[in-house]
């Protein structure tokens, strides 16, 4: 049988929106959990959700593993099976990992929601949050950081 907690509400006072500036160095997952926790910290956010959102379409964000290292190296080898380079794909402008890190991309999304409860994101215990970079060389990727909630008052 399920169980529902007590229900808090808040209003919406506040929505507070910053850029954050990510440097991949290639194929792989980069957390950014402490980033965003940062963020929240600066704006002293209480209760609400933070909007994540990234604005590539070779790259995405997912909420993943954040306690085993070998999850992330699975996960980057579960993609390139799902999408391989050298796969005859049509679209190759920057050479062949570049339609396979579009499919990647659609499949794990560009968007994230996340509560914020009393001042801290809401995650499991063992989960992070990640840009996965789909492509083999770096890039800087620019992700949207946005707070819809209640804020401490000075």
């Amino acid at each position: 049988m399920s169980k529902l907690s007590a229900i808090h509400t808040a209003r919406i006072e506040t929505i507070a929106s910053a850029v954050l500036t990510v440097a991949t160095s290639g194929e792989g997952f980069f957390e950014i959990t402490r980033d965003v926790v940062r963020f929240l910290e600066k704006i002293k956010a209480r209760d609400g959700a933070v909007l994540i959102y990234l604005k590539h379409t070779s790259a995405s964000l997912v909420i993943q593993e954040n306690a085993d290292p070998d999850v992330r190296t699975d996960l980057v080898t579960a993609l390139k099976r799902l999408a391989p380079a050298h796969a005859g794909w049509v679209h190759e402008v920057e050479g062949p990992d570049d339609m396979p890190a579009h499919i990647k991309s659609m499949l794990n999304g560009v968007s994230l929601q996340v509560p914020v409860a009393g001042g801290t994101l809401a995650l499991g215990a063992w989960q992070g949050v990640y840009l996965a970079e789909h492509r083999a060389r770096a890039h800087e990727r620019e992700v949207m950081l946005q707070f819809l909630g209640s804020c401490e008052h000075a």
